[in-house]
């Protein structure tokens, strides 16, 4: 059985991204001396699934951030090749979380880092997610791309753990079910 993570940050007022798609208010509250527990999240996963919008984002960082197969759900970009530099690395698709999940565990992954804010929407739409790692960062941008969208019905969720950083970043780890 294959599980779906995340590992994410949010402004305060729970946006992933500007309108336009900019990350530069998380970018200025990195703080590499902080360990905020991605190293440790990511040993254990053996893919990543994550939207296009995120996947351009990422794509634009040298040198590629990621050691394990990324799997990027779009419908623009579904059979098309990746680019050069990423062959063998990445691939798109138009599947549905579930047949997204059902592909890699063929591929033999077990465990996934699901990345992006319309990809986390739908997997726990579809109720796929096991557990969220949200960072808040001690910023409100006004308006943006919410982590969250509608529900047909209320999640429940189960905290698990709960840290905050000298940069005042405020990490909470939560079980979904």
């Amino acid at each position: 059985m294959v599980t779906a993570h995340v590992f994410i940050a949010t402004s305060l007022d729970g946006f992933i991204a500007r309108p336009d798609g900019d990350i530069d208010w998380l970018l200025e509250h990195d703080d590499p001396a902080e360990d905020h527990g991605y190293d440790a999240f990511i040993a254990d996963k053996d893919a990543i699934v994550m939207g296009r919008g995120t996947f351009e984002k990422v794509a634009t960082l040298s040198p590629w951030p990621y050691a394990l197969p990324v799997l990027v759900l779009s419908a623009q970009l579904a059979g098309t090749a990746a680019p050069a530099s990423l062959a063998g690395q990445v691939s798109f698709s138009n599947s549905s979380p579930r047949e997204a999940l059902a592909q890699l565990a063929r591929e033999g992954a077990r465990r996934v880092y699901v990345d992006g804010g319309q990809v986390v929407q739908s997997f726990l739409r579809e109720g796929l997610l096991t557990d969220l790692v949200i960072t808040t960062v001690p910023v409100l941008i006004g308006a943006g791309r919410p982590l969250f969208g509608e529900l047909a019905k209320d999640t429940e969720l189960t905290l698990v753990a709960s840290r905050s950083f000298p940069s005042g970043l405020v990490q909470s780890t939560y079980r979904l079910g």
